[in-house]
């Protein structure tokens, strides 16, 4: 990254995430791969209990189950991280987390014995909860730790690490490995190993420079986890920024035993409305655009696109592979062609790939040749552009227009409509392509089209510019919505 970011600051980075939002990307992909393992073993529970097999469409909605039940967890996960990141700190909060996962795994390698396929829903909830907590909790520690001219891709590091867990999800899920029929319990089980690595690894690292003064009150903590990050020296003018920050929140009537805003204190906040709408609709943008859909059912997407049952799995580690490339390539493009940009230019993108798709499954409906292999290749596109911009520059947003006290409610908030969103689009998903067939795509192609609208029209730029001056871009949105904040002078940006 660059020479002041130093060995120390890059292993936060890894340990952090490989406990974190890869356990997201990586859960997210894993559980296609047992699909039909997972639907057998529902109806032979079913069976052994009541003597009566169950109709497809039961096995179907029992299925939809176990995968809504991620987006569920993710959404109690939300709500559980601020006040988490507030009472444990960051750190610390991102290892007690992977306690959820731990229960997770002994549920699922117990499941058969018990002959219990509810178990796979409770441990699909618990793993959801780990995800929506690290996807809050993970971003606000990065955001807090970087230098600031290194924020952006510091903090998109987040979504390369979400592109590789997908990535790997997939490669763990084939037949070969660990996605066979007597062998699939193991493979939802296997999230244990990067929860592992993470309490191995993250102790020895440093808590949230900001966090410790601001937060806790703590300098010499402070000083100190700023000095490893930063290569041994404590960089001063870092350092006077934040104290500032922590005397204008002071100044602002928050006194040490009241610092963090609640969800509903920061909802009233009428000086806050227009951050609080950006990333409102970021987030549910993020996940209505159908794009992880596309990892939940991409058995079904390749399978309505043509593509033989017995070559789809090799297909969908195409998916995880062009999300991984594209979050790598973003990470080198934020910090030049800035955050408005890549989510206009992601959704733009995306709003072409889907009319796209959608005209060649109709003309595949009628027979023309080789439109199998368009819709897939559109496919692999639609998730390109998704990583260019919306799958890391969402995530950031809080971090970068909200300041220490608002921030853990704003990743509150922002997580609730993004697990909420999921979970919305996990269970219509299926039931949006049994109506809509060759135009289930369609609705997704709406919702690009005015997230694409309505970030261009209300999201200024952030790129290398200090919580101040952010903040000073929406007091003038602000003002047509009530807020009356006096504009101040003080210069203290989010690190």
């Amino acid at each position: 990254l660059n020479k002041k970011y130093t060995q120390v600051g890059v292993n936060v980075l890894c340990s952090a995430a490989i406990g974190g939002t890869f356990q997201y990307g990586y859960n997210l992909s894993m559980i296609n791969a047992p699909t039909s393992y997972i639907q057998t073993f529902i109806n032979d529970t079913y069976m052994e209990r009541w003597g009566i097999g169950l109709d497809t469409p039961q096995v179907t909605l029992a299925w939809t189950f176990i995968v809504s039940a991620f987006s569920l967890g993710g959404l109690f996960g939300a709500l559980l991280a601020g006040p988490m990141a507030v009472q444990f700190g960051r750190k610390k909060s991102l290892l007690l987390n992977n306690m959820f996962m731990l229960v997770a795994a002994v549920l699922v390698l117990t499941c058969k014995m018990a002959g219990s396929f509810e178990m796979i829903i409770l441990a699909r909830f618990l793993v959801g909860m780990n995800s929506g907590v690290s996807m809050n909790i993970q971003p606000m520690y990065f955001g807090e730790s970087a230098p600031t001219h290194l924020r952006g891709a510091v903090a998109f590091s987040s979504a390369v690490f979400t592109a590789f867990g997908i990535f790997l999800g997939q490669v763990v899920g084939l037949t070969e490995i660990l996605g066979g029929k007597e062998v699939w319990p193991y493979l939802l089980a296997s999230n244990t190993v990067p929860a592992l690595i993470q309490v191995l690894t993250l102790p020895w690292f440093p808590e949230s420079p900001r966090y410790l003064l601001i937060d806790k009150g703590d300098r010499e903590s402070c000083e100190n986890a700023l000095a490893r990050l930063r290569g041994g020296q404590i960089p001063i003018f870092e350092l006077e920024l934040m104290i500032r920050e922590k005397e204008e929140l002071k100044s602002s009537a928050i006194n040490t035993n009241s610092k963090a805003k609640t969800p509903w204190a920061l909802i009233k906040d009428k000086d806050l409305r227009t951050q609080l709408r950006t990333v409102m609709g970021a987030s549910s943008a993020m996940m209505l655009c159908g794009n992880d859909s596309i990892y939940f059912y991409a058995y079904y997407i390749f399978l309505a696109a043509g593509i033989p049952p017995q070559k789809i799995q090799y297909a969908t580690i195409g998916t995880g592979a062009s999300e991984f490339l594209s979050s790598i390539l973003s990470n080198f493009l934020i910090e030049h062609a800035g955050r408005r940009y890549l989510l206009i230019g992601g959704y733009s993108l995306m709003s072409c790939w889907s009319v796209v798709f959608t005209i060649a499954l109709v003309f595949q409906t009628q027979g023309v040749a080789g439109m199998p292999y368009l819709s897939m290749v559109c496919v692999f596109a639609y998730i390109l552009s998704f990583g260019l911009g919306p799958a890391g520059v969402t995530g950031i947003l809080p971090a970068e227009i909200f300041d220490q006290s608002a921030r853990p409610a704003a990743y509150m908030i922002a997580g609730s409509f993004m697990w909420f969103s999921l979970f919305l689009v996990g269970m219509l998903f299926p039931f949006i392509v049994n109506t809509l067939g060759d135009y289930c795509f369609l609705p997704f192609f709406v919702v690009c089209v005015v997230s694409a609208i309505f970030l261009g029209l209300i999201l200024p730029e952030t790129k290398g510019k200090t919580l101040a001056e952010i903040t000073l871009e929406f007091d003038k949105k602000n003002i047509g919505s009530g807020g009356n904040r006096q504009k101040k002078q003080v210069d203290s940006p989010t690190l």
